[in-house]
């Protein structure tokens, strides 16, 4: 199996951002964290990260991956466009959140994605990511 592990809005500041909410894991720290979970199951993921929503898109649209894990940051609340293209995708996306996007600021309480997502992590820093590879793969 072969997941994508798909990184949006900000996620390269990783390690720089508020490490309270986000830890102190820099992108690739957690992008290698990952990868080795999944592969100590046989699982094999590719990483890819943009800021840029359209090229979030392209990448999945794109993709011959099995599964994507999806942190798509702050485009998580508002981008129909990301809502859309998860609906039509043929493979299951988990999205994730490092911080508990509900027990923050209002604004990132509404999620447009979940809904569209066989799955959501929030709250659980790396270890969402783990639960998410566990998810995808059945191993839960």
């Amino acid at each position: 199996m072969k997941i994508l592990m798909l990184s949006g809005a900000n996620l390269n500041m990783l390690g720089k951002r508020d490490p309270a909410h986000y830890g102190n894991d820099t992108l690739v720290q957690l992008q290698d964290k990952v990868c080795t979970y999944a592969a100590a199951r046989g699982v094999k993921v590719v990483c890819a990260h943009s800021n840029s929503e359209g090229e979030l898109i392209n990448i999945m649209q794109n993709s011959a991956c099995d599964a994507i894990i999806l942190n798509a940051g702050a485009y998580s609340h508002y981008s129909y466009a990301l809502r859309d293209c998860i609906e039509c995708l043929s493979v299951p996306v988990a999205e994730v959140h490092l911080s508990d996007i509900y027990s923050r600021e209002p604004f990132r309480h509404n999620d447009v994605l979940a809904d569209v997502c066989k799955a959501c992590f929030v709250g659980k820093g790396i270890q969402g990511y783990y639960d998410a590879v566990d998810f995808l793969t059945g191993n839960e």
